[in-house]
């Protein structure tokens, strides 16, 4: 599915999400405080803060892999709430920080959300293995390959292409560069923006790389403690914060992807 000027919509809203977990002496902590934010169609935002300020809860909640306390998380106007999770997983795709790979080829790995679902699996010359390989620009001629004797950024590719298979409405990216070197990096999200572009998706970025953030995302979000400080298109975030919280993140040097 391509995506034209004027299509954009919002897909995603979040709204007024609470999470709290029980603490080591028995306290209450607040993961994530009155969060809310919408995020559109063939856009990708950038989330975007220090360790520790919730981001991966934030992310987890959205294909409910976490629940949320109170508040709720809809996908086109529907809660999320009311989805069953093999079918909200194949709306919403994860991929991960580190790449996961099963046992056996690249083929094998694309075929398993399948074989999840009991569902009869796609071949080597099928039409999704074929799109899905090409939109992760994945070289088809390896798809017998042994999966795990892949490197790092190979491996990535296939997460990439194993969450698209699925043809979802919002891909999820957590962390999904750090482990790679930089020209890797970059490769790897000049596809994440061309997918976004192409295929309409909505695209929720994790990451502490602000380069990253500057080069491929739309929108941008400041979460830190829990609470989201700032949110706005990339250029204001990052080029006019606002808060002393997100200039003093700015000014870290761990924030640039050094």
């Amino acid at each position: 599915m391509a995506v034209t000027e004027g299509d954009e919509k919002t897909m995603l809203r979040l709204e007024k999400i609470s999470v709290t977990r029980d603490g080591n002496d028995g306290a209450q902590l607040l993961l994530l405080d009155d969060i809310s934010f919408s995020a559109q169609s063939g856009k990708i935002t950038a989330v975007i803060g220090p360790s520790g300020g919730g981001k991966s809860t934030l992310i987890r909640l959205i294909n409910r892999l976490a629940e949320p306390g109170s508040g709720s998380v809809l996908i086109e106007g529907r809660d999320i709430a009311g989805i069953d999770p093999l079918q909200l997983r194949r709306m919403v795709a994860l991929v991960p920080q580190k790449p996961f790979m099963f046992e056996g080829s690249v083929l094998d790995n694309l075929q398993r959300s399948f074989l999840y679902r009991k569902e009869a699996p796609p071949g080597a010359g099928s039409e999704e293995v074929r799109h899905a390989l090409t939109l992760a620009r994945f070289d088809h001629a390896m798809v017998q390959r042994d999966a795990r004797s892949l490197s790092l950024g190979e491996q990535q590719r296939v997460s990439l292409a194993r969450a698209l298979i699925t043809r979802p409405r919002v891909l999820l990216l957590d962390e999904p560069t750090s482990a790679l070197d930089r020209r890797t990096a970059d490769s790897l999200a000049a596809t994440f923006q061309e997918i976004c572009r192409s295929q309409g998706l909505t695209v929720i970025l994790v990451t502490h790389d602000l380069r990253l953030a500057a080069r491929v995302a739309d929108y941008c979000l400041y979460l830190e403690a829990g609470r989201i400080l700032e949110q706005g298109s990339v250029e204001d975030l990052l080029g006019h914060p606002k808060c002393a919280e997100l200039r003093r993140f700015l000014a870290e040097p761990s924030a640039k992807g050094e």
